[in-house]
């Protein structure tokens, strides 16, 4: 397999970005979302700088309780401060289990919300399926734990759709530099935790017991993105991210729904482009919920990237849409075997440019090793930090 250590490839690129790109640029300014005349559609709260540019920095599986891995911190700030980023995403499981009272679980979560917040970086989470793990022994559900995530400065977390099945599924909204006009939408959706004991009598041995994005959510999705376009005048392009991979990202590194062998994954690596690593299978829930069908019909969403599966770093080029992982972020939870457990250990980084088509410039990984982190496979946990208030 091959690692990716720089942008996506020119070809790959050129195909999500060109296809439609007209109809994707932001359209008029979008004058009625400041007097409340939409429905559903956030003010922008981002700009692009003067220069046109925007950049992301995706950061997963941090997964630790209030104990820490000291590494993790390090990776996130020298990430932080090498970037340079106009917003970050914890893309699930920002915490695990092992925290016993309240108090541990907002140590866990400040621990790694700080690097953010101590350098007024505008920052999000989306949940996955490890972080309500500590809820029996701490008494804090996921509502809980939003609300303390949206008590920090420079969160932009929303609550999401009254009664949705989501928590805290977020429509981030970036401004052009040059006025109000909503140039990008950063979409942030919680794809859930593990399926049901059972279903009409049926249990889910054999299948993948993960959650999956359920068909209020899909709706929500595709009704504010046909309501952005409204007010814009034209398609808006965004970046979505969702902890647990669709069944897409699996079928793409093989080209393939059943065949699963060297000669389909050559196939994928010449029809999707893809680059970066695959060291175990994708885990998708046992439904395939619809979600990337409905970014097809809209047309407006670059790419879908996940994290979950923390040995995968592979980004690709499924019909026009770029399906990508970042590696885990965090050194506590499970890595590679042995003395390569940390080698994955990174963050993806995003940058989008007003003036390329489809505004999605290139995404490429940074990993630990290279800022010169400690990688021996020995925890060093890290006493928690100070709690914001």
């Amino acid at each position: 397999m091959r690692e990716q250590t720089g942008p996506i490839g020119r070809r790959a690129l050129l195909r999500v970005t060109g296809a439609g790109a007209a109809a994707a640029a932001a359209g008029p300014a979008v004058a009625r979302a400041a007097t409340g005349a939409n429905v559903g559609v956030p003010e922008p709260r981002l700009r692009f700088r003067e220069d046109g540019t925007f950049r992301v920095v995706q950061f997963n599986d941090t997964q630790d309780d209030e104990r820490t891995d000291r590494r993790t911190v390090e990776l996130m700030e020298r990430t932080l401060d090498a970037e340079r980023p106009d917003f970050a995403v914890i893309n699930g499981d920002v915490i695990t289990g092992g925290c016993d009272s309240e108090l541990q679980v907002k140590q866990a979560i400040n621990n790694v919300v700080t690097p953010m917040e101590s350098r007024a970086v505008p920052w999000a989470i989306t949940f996955g399926n490890h972080d309500e793990d500590s809820e029996r022994s701490s008494g804090m559900s996921e509502r809980d734990m939003l609300e303390f995530y949206m008590s920090y400065e420079h969160n932009l977390n929303e609550r999401g759709p009254s009664g949705g099945s989501g928590t805290g599924d977020t429509l981030v909204t970036v401004a052009g530099s040059g006025g109000d006009r909503v140039a990008f939408a950063l979409w942030l959706i919680d794809s859930g935790r593990y399926a049901p004991d059972s279903i009409a009598g049926q249990d889910f041995e054999g299948y993948p017991h993960w959650g999956w994005v359920r068909p209020d959510q899909i709706r929500w999705y595709s009704e504010t993105s046909r309501e952005l376009e409204r007010l814009a005048g034209a398609r808006v392009p965004g970046l979505m991210w969702m902890h647990i991979p669709l069944w897409e990202h699996r079928f793409m590194w093989f080209s393939s729904v059943d065949s699963r062998g060297e000669r389909d994954h050559d196939r994928a690596l010449d029809r999707h482009g893809i680059e970066g690593e695959r060291n175990e299978d994708e885990c998708p829930g046992p439904f395939n919920s619809g979600m990337f069908a409905a970014i097809l019909e809209r047309g407006d969403v670059r790419g879908v990237f996940c994290g979950h599966d923390h040995v995968n770093s592979y980004v690709g080029d499924y019909y026009g849409v770029l399906l990508g992982y970042s590696s885990g972020t965090g050194f506590g939870p499970y890595g590679l075997p042995g003395r390569e457990r940390h080698r994955l250990r990174g963050a993806r980084v995003f940058t989008l440019d007003e003036n390329v088509p489809g505004v999605l410039h290139d995404t490429r990984m940074v990993f630990a090793r290279d800022f010169g982190i400690d990688m021996s496979p020995q925890d060093q946990p890290m006493d928690p930090l100070p709690l914001h208030r």
